[in-house]
């Protein structure tokens, strides 16, 4: 068994409340030790804008399990849970899928998944969850966001993706949002 990389990418974060989504990402890539882009969009709106889905790790890695998901999303008519599902499944089991370096979240009105190619499949508790490498210093910012003020969920992102990108050298504050 292949022992995983240090993921050091890029920061998704996902927040639930009063109803809505957010979720953001920054746009930076890194190649090494060198920061080859600023604006690249990590988001996307798949299943006719139903269904936000985030990435941390390898851009092509990334692109190649966008095109997957959105075939499960197809096949499974836009249930949420059941595409997760099969996509964790493929990707532990699938011999060209297995090696693929990158981290998702995936989320609807109603849930939200992160997915990774060990087979996890993490719904979160408190409704935040985070990948890449500032994963736990935006998690944390918008924990203290959601417990001591009333910002909305698109706020609340927009706060913690910038308190991460200040912190997280391969996080920047170019962030891309979406909201459900």
């Amino acid at each position: 068994m292949r022992k995983p990389r240090e993921v050091r990418s890029t920061t998704v974060l996902l927040v639930r409340r009063d109803g809505h989504v957010a979720m953001g990402g920054d746009g930076q890539v890194t190649v090494g030790e060198a920061i080859i882009k600023h604006r690249a969009r990590k988001i996307r709106r798949l299943y006719n804008g139903k269904i936000l889905a985030g990435f941390a790790g390898a851009t092509a890695d990334a692109f190649a399990l966008f095109s997957r998901f959105e075939a499960k999303l197809d096949e499974f008519r836009g249930n949420l849970s059941r595409a997760a599902v099969e996509l964790a499944k493929d990707w532990r089991t699938d011999k060209s899928l297995r090696y693929l370096e990158a981290l998702m979240i995936v989320a609807d009105d109603k849930n939200a998944f992160l997915i990774s190619g060990n087979g996890d499949l993490i719904e979160p508790d408190e409704g935040i969850v985070a990948i890449g490498s500032g994963s736990g210093y935006a998690q944390a910012a918008a924990q203290a966001l959601m417990g001591y003020t009333k910002l909305s969920a698109k706020e609340i992102v927009n706060e913690a993706m910038q308190i991460a990108s200040r912190i997280c050298i391969y996080t920047n504050s170019e962030i891309t949002l979406e909201e459900l």
